[in-house]
């Protein structure tokens, strides 16, 4: 019962982060998904590959093989990548589907069963809490780099500034009734 309650709620935690992103996403054209601060920093369409790959590496067929795939090529994920905004929410959401289904795949019998990262043996939990701060340090860099370049037509994708106030009391209205 534990591992299932614990399930739906990771589950649901990714999917509101990845709510913040894809409302980012979603108000930016795509040469906004290539723009750079400066040489050091990333495009979101970098993030999003990185995050995609990552993703796609830790869990395709985790139980049987390495998370860190012989496929990956972590480096090239923060280079120039010449993708169309369309081909980048393919990636983003090949990534998404393949963690979501990862975790629909877990259950108390191989909750516990532990699995290979750069080859060393760790728990499933552990990889799954490394997941959860991972992916929400890029999200927050996606969410702060959209709000750079859309400046003041920038639409919020959690509480709207200055409407702190408003937002609690429609959650406490909301779940009164």
């Amino acid at each position: 019962m534990m591992v299932k309650e614990y399930l739906e709620n990771i589950t649901t935690q990714f999917k509101s982060y990845k709510e913040v992103a894809d409302k980012t996403i979603a108000q930016l054209e795509e040469k906004d998904l290539h723009w750079k601060y400066n040489e050091e920093s990333n495009s979101i369409a970098a993030i999003i590959v990185h995050v995609s790959e990552n993703m796609l590496s830790r869990w395709t067929d985790f139980f049987t093989s390495d998370g860190e795939k012989e496929w990956r090529n972590r480096d090239a994920e923060f280079e120039t990548h010449d993708l169309s905004k369309k081909e980048l929410i393919a990636q983003w959401e090949k990534g998404w589907n393949c963690l979501f289904s990862a975790l629909d795949s877990l259950n108390e019998e191989n909750f516990n069963q532990p699995i290979l990262i750069r080859n060393k043996q760790v728990k499933l939990i552990e990889s799954i809490t490394r997941q959860i701060a991972h992916f929400p340090y890029h999200i927050g860099q996606i969410a702060y780099v959209g709000k750079m370049i859309l400046n003041d037509k920038w639409q919020t994708a959690s509480i709207a500034k200055g409407k702190s106030k408003e937002f609690i009391q429609a959650q406490f209205e909301k779940n009164n009734s």
